[in-house]
Order: structure tokens, then sequence, then C-alpha cells
């Protein structure tokens, strides 16, 4: 125990030696037996609440189950002061600084209050006291507001510049002002007091008629304000649980039919619980009329519009695909709207031409022309019913097309209407074939002027004139052949000549454009060369010169020109 308590001095003396000239701090006095005992019974009496809690520095207790190594405070750093917590809570050098909650940005501009007289500091241009003359965004004046002290600029609405935290940033209600809601509660109220002044007026009207009792008036007084529990209601499609204190929410309106309560037959049509779906009607069955029923199933949707049309042009492009033809839906649409057109089309021919074929072989035309049925029995099926004026009500007749324009309406003593008549990429009228809009019938006069073909007067000329030339004999087309192989044989000698003559021409100027290339290849050389010799702040501006394709013989100069690295006489080029 001597040689430990020894050792322990020794340790003490050199902690205090080093840091004498550093901290000059003592390590605290090691604590007797019965000091460690009173207070750990300090402890555990404040535990269970039966002692005061521990009071740090700033007067706030400590709550007495925090650990030792957190409240107390390191010996080495300060021994004299008190066990805290307030190295857990935020710093105030280190908190940052953010507006308040009632700081916002002004709203409205005062737009009176404009200066007369120029202010000391203010802009010497237009007199604003926000900004200084080289800030200013007014045209610059001859004379400028300091010197005028007219037309001063009024100032410019300088906003605050809020410092907002990460909650502030969020806040939907961050600069709402209270009175907005105030008006609105004052405009219900006026609308209710109007409702109670109505509702009393009319009340003494009719008590003043006679049409209302006494006792009526008292059990109206009841409940003479119908919107007064209006906020205990719940919505369509709400549920209140009081004990759960939750609100749950039904997406289905009350008021609407299940699909699986239409029809209540099993082998009717498959709902899917999961999904919600029922895809097929469930009035199938039953005889209904499909267009009186309310639902027709989910699938109704999914064929109605341009679905079917684009389900079998899909359809058209796979088979399309199958047998060799690069078509795409949605690559390429137009291409497969017209090429499915075609198809249609002698897909109908085809079959046209088959039936007919049919009938040219077999016979039977007089079948196919005969009268409907109804006409042959006269009675039908067909459930009919009409009003008492003729109309049809309900019934498988169809009402006649109506235009919004006016119809089989006749001007200009035409029989016809305009667009009855087409030639040649035009429309016109069909009485006279006129291709004027609102010209003046011309009746039969007018289709024969319209349909003889009117010969010019030179060419007319010129068909008289050949008419009249006699033929020629045999001995004079003779003549002419033989006249026409001299010329033939003269202008082959004379081709050859040109064309000798024209290449030896031809070579001169390819020889004196490439001298001319060359001539220019050389001083571009020698420009560039001067250029690059140039600092790179003065060289002068190339993107203004005429840019083109270069010449053949620009490109010979130019390989002509061209130094080689590889080249191993490339080093003698320059002497």
């Amino acid at each position: 125990m001597t040689e430990q308590a020894t050792a322990t001095a020794t340790a003490t003396a050199n902690v205090n030696v080093g840091s004498e000239g550093i901290v000059g701090l003592d390590e605290p006095k090691k604590m007797t037996r019965e000091d460690w005992r009173k207070k750990k019974e300090l402890e555990e009496q404040r535990k269970l609440g039966n002692a005061p809690a521990e009071v740090d520095e700033e007067g706030k207790d400590i709550n007495p189950h925090i650990p030792q190594y957190i409240s107390s405070v390191p010996w080495y750093i300060d021994p004299s002061k008190r066990p805290t917590l307030k190295h857990q809570r935020p710093q105030a050098e280190t908190e940052g600084l953010y507006s308040s909650i009632g700081e916002w940005y002004k709203r409205g501009v005062q737009e009176n209050t404009v200066a007369t007289k120029f202010r000391k500091g203010a802009c010497e241009n237009c007199g604003a006291i926000t900004h200084k003359k080289k800030d200013c965004l007014e045209r610059p004046r001859k004379v400028g507001a300091k010197f005028t002290c007219t037309g001063i600029a009024p100032d410019e609405h300088s906003q605050v510049n809020l410092a907002l935290d990460y909650d502030g940033k969020r806040d939907r209600w961050n600069g709402y002002d209270p009175e907005e809601h105030q008006r609105i509660v004052e405009e219900y109220a006026k609308v209710d007091l109007a409702k109670r002044t109505l509702k009393a007026q009319k009340l003494q009207d009719e008590l003043a008629s006679g049409k209302l009792d006494q006792t009526e008036r008292e059990h109206d007084s009841e409940d003479e304000d119908e919107d007064k529990y209006a906020d205990d209601i719940d919505m369509p499609g709400q549920n209140f649980d009081s004990k759960r204190r939750i609100t749950v929410r039904n997406l289905r309106i009350r008021e609407d039919t299940a699909k699986y309560l239409r029809n209540l037959d099993p082998n009717s049509a498959y709902y899917d619980p999961k999904t919600r779906a029922m895809r097929e009607s469930p009035y199938a069955n039953t005889g209904m009329n499909p267009d009186e029923v309310g639902y027709a199933g989910d699938n109704f949707a999914r064929y109605s519009g341009d679905t079917i049309t684009m389900a079998q042009t899909q359809l058209f492009a796979w088979e399309a695909y199958e047998r060799g033809s690069e078509v795409h839906l949605q690559a390429d649409p137009t291409k497969l709207e017209l090429l499915h057109r075609s198809f249609k089309v002698k897909k109908e021919d085809f079959k046209e031409k088959q039936r007919e074929g049919i009938l040219e072989k077999y016979g039977g035309q007089e079948h196919l022309d005969a009268p409907p049925r109804e006409l042959l029995l006269a009675q039908t099926e067909d459930y009919v019913e009409y009003s008492r004026h003729g109309a049809v009500l309900k019934g498988l007749e169809k009402a006649i097309a109506r235009s919004k324009y006016e119809e089989d309406v006749l001007i200009n003593n035409h029989t016809c209407i305009w667009g009855s008549y087409w030639k040649d990429g035009c429309w016109g009228y069909k009485c006279c074939h006129s291709m004027v809009k609102q010209s003046y019938c011309t009746g039969e006069a007018g289709i024969g002027v319209n349909n003889s073909d009117c010969v010019p007067f030179d060419e007319g000329l010129t068909e008289l004139g050949q008419e009249e030339e006699q033929p020629k004999t045999l001995l004079e087309m003779h003549q002419d052949k033989m006249k026409d192989k001299k010329k033939k044989k003269k202008s082959k000698k004379n081709k050859k000549h040109n064309s000798d003559s024209s290449d030896s021409e031809d070579e001169e100027k390819k020889k004196e454009k490439l001298k001319k290339a060359l001539e220019a290849e050389d001083k571009w050389v020698k420009h560039v060369d001067a250029i690059m010799q140039l600092d790179e702040r003065k060289r002068p501006y190339s993107s203004l010169q005429e840019v083109k394709a270069p010449t053949e013989e620009e490109m010979e100069a130019f390989r002509m020109k061209r130094a080689r690295p590889d080249d191993p006489m490339a080093s003698f080029l320059g002497q």
C-alpha cells in the first residue's frame, strides 16, 4: 500500500510539473469510503423521488436517471464546474438566426408618396433614393434630377430578406393574414342574418294570411335554423368511428347499385372482387333491351368508339408482317392505314367477282332481287310504337339525318345544286356543266359548249397546210435519204476534229488553272506563316470570308504543296 501511494503521488507530481505551463490543473482528490457511500445513497433517494433533484449552474433540475459520464464535466476541463446538461442543449453561438413567425414580405406599394425635391444620397439621374447613378435603369437624362429637381422617380419597392428554417419554408400558412378569414366569417354571418330575416318575414306573411296556425309556428321555431347542426352531419361516403377516432372513406357512393347486385343469378356475368370488374353485361340473358339498361358491363367501354377499328388494324399489321410486309402500327401508322384501305378494297372486289361468277354459273339472281319479307307477307314481328301524330316513339326505324346547312336550294335558274357535277378535279352544276359557282344556268347549250373540243387557230392553220402538201415520189424520197447520209458523214468528221482540238484546249486550260492554284496555295502558306508569328490577340478574324467547296485544281495544288513528315527529303524542301 505504501509503494502504491508513493507511485500515485509521484504520478500526480509529474502531471503537475508537465502541465504547469499549459493548464495548471490538479486531479481531484480521492473520495473516502464514507463519502462514496453517502453519495450513492443520495443518488438512490433522488431516483426514488425522496430527495430533491440536483440543480445545474443554470438553475435547472438534472434528471437523476441520467448517467454520470453525461452530466458531469471532466476534471481536466474545469474541475470547479458543477454537473450540468448545458452541453447537451443547442448552443447559442452555433444556433442559426431565422426570421420570426410574424415577419413576411410587404404587401402593396405606396405610389402616392413621391418626393418633390432632390434628397441627399439619391440617384443623380432620376432622383430615387433606393439606388445610385451607376445602378440606374432609367434613360440617362441630359440634365439630371439633382440639378433640375423635377421629374423625380418614385422609390423602388424593396422587400425584406427572410431567413426561413426548414419548417418555415414548407409552412403553407406562412404569411397568411388572419383578417382574410375574419372577412369570410363576417360574410357568412351576413348571409345567415339575411336568411333569418327572410324566414321571419315569410312566417309573418303566412300568419297574416291565415295559412299557418300558432301551433305550427311553435313547431317551426324549434328547428328554425336547419343549418345549425350541419357540421355534425356525415358527408355521403364517409363513416366516423368515435372509438378509434378515425374517418373511413368509402370510394363508392351509397346511391349507386353495386355491380354484383344487378343480377343475383350465380350463372350470370362473373364479378372479380379484387379488381371490382365485371366484363360481361349482367343483363345478357334476361331479355332486357341493351339500350335501356343502366350498366352494360366493362367491355361496353372497351368495345366502343375507335377501339374495334384499332384492334382490326393491329391484327392486319401482324398478319401482313407474317407475309413479309414491313409495317408497324406505332412506327408507320400512315403507311399501315393506306395499306389496310387498299386491302379492304381489293377484298371487296374479289368477293364481288366471286359472287358474280357463282351467279353467272348457277343463276338465281331473281331470288336475290326479291322484295323484303315484310312487303310479301304484309306483317312483321318487329315492335314499333308510334305517337298519334305518326312519329316513331320506339322501334327499329332510324331517324333521317339532318344537316345544319340548307339542302336542295336551287338558285339562278339551276335545276341541280352546286357540287352535283365533277370533272378534272373541279365541282360544278350537273344541269349545265358550269364550273363557276353562283353562275346563271345555260341549260343544254352550256353542256354542248363545255363538252366541245375547241381547236386553237394556229393549230388549225398548220393542219390545213399539212393537208394541202402533195405526196412525194419514190425518186424524191431516195434523194432525200442520200442527202441525209452525206450530212451525217460530214457531222461525224467535224465532231472528230472538234473533239481533238477541244481536248488540247482542255489540257491547256487545266494547266493554266493548276498554275494559278499553285500560286494561290503559295500565297496562302505565306499568309498563314505570317499570321502564326503574330500574337493571338492581334490576329485578324477570318469568319467573314466566303466559305465554298474547293475545286479540283485547288485540291491538286494542296496535295503537291503538302509537307509529309514521313518523307525522307522533307528537310531539303525549304532550301
